[in-house]
């Protein structure tokens, strides 16, 4: 009985060491490896500096009768050399063109100028990536945001009324802002409730709001109604009447 004991952990353990050194490591092949291509995203200027959210990074400017884009710190990023340069910003004729290729150049990433009577978009880097050709034009959808005030004249000077709420002109409560300025124009912009109102006040223009709030001085010849405060939340201004330039709605010149 002992001899069959012992025979029987003899045969265990010469099982268990064969059992072992049978068992081989597979050998892991290596995968081929598919190269992945990083895509690259575009690093940004750093000349594109933001100082304030509330206006674009690139600002109309003039030199020497022509026209290029200055940052927000006044340096020239896209040279002077066009004509006409309007605010980066949406074309709708683009945007609906039925060339599906230049739509993009619809967006506000771009820029129109205009230089010998061509007009271009230019990139944010001042590369003219597209020429207007009138086949390429869409039709842009009309759209008419109603005004929620107006200016009212009385007795040769200007208020503000809200036509919804006016009914007694002898009434003076009734106006929003009671006729006292030589002139008075609102500007177009996104928010109805709260215009931007250039106004005229001893013969000098400054910014008011709805609630007669001063917002940029009456120190100024002239500031221009047109889009810029819709397209940039700026104002257009000169004090000689020959120099314009832009100002935020802090009054700070660029």
């Amino acid at each position: 009985m002992k001899n069959s004991a012992c025979f029987f952990g003899i045969f265990i353990s010469v099982f268990v060491f064969s059992q072992t050194k049978s068992v081989k490591k597979i050998p892991v092949k290596n995968g081929v490896k598919t190269a992945v291509k990083k895509i690259s995203e575009p690093k940004p200027n750093p000349d594109l500096v933001v100082i304030n959210q509330e206006v674009p990074v690139l600002i109309p400017q003039k030199r020497d009768e022509k026209f290029g884009y200055i940052n927000q710190k006044g340096k020239f990023i896209v040279q002077p050399e066009y004509h006409i340069a309007v605010f980066f910003a949406e074309d709708c004729n683009l945007l609906a063109s039925p060339n599906e290729k230049i739509r993009k150049y619809g967006t506000k990433n771009y820029g129109t100028v205009e230089k010998d009577l061509i007009s271009y978009r230019i990139d944010k880097a001042g590369k003219r990536v597209y020429q207007y050709k009138s086949s390429d034009l869409g039709k842009c959808k009309v759209e008419f945001k109603k005004q929620q005030y107006q200016a009212y004249i009385l007795n040769g000077f200007y208020g503000i009324i809200e036509p919804s709420q006016f009914v007694n002109a002898a009434d003076y409560r009734q106006y929003q802002i009671y006729p006292q300025y030589e002139y008075l124009h609102i500007m177009e912009g996104d928010d109805v409730s709260n215009p931007m109102i250039v106004a005229s006040q001893n013969d000098m223009f400054g910014v008011i709001d709805v609630h007669n709030k001063v917002v940029i001085p009456f120190e100024y010849t002239n500031i221009k109604r047109n889009f810029s405060w819709k397209l940039g939340k700026m104002f257009e201004v000169t004090k000689d009447g020959t120099n314009y330039y832009y100002i935020d709605s802090s009054n700070k010149a660029y």
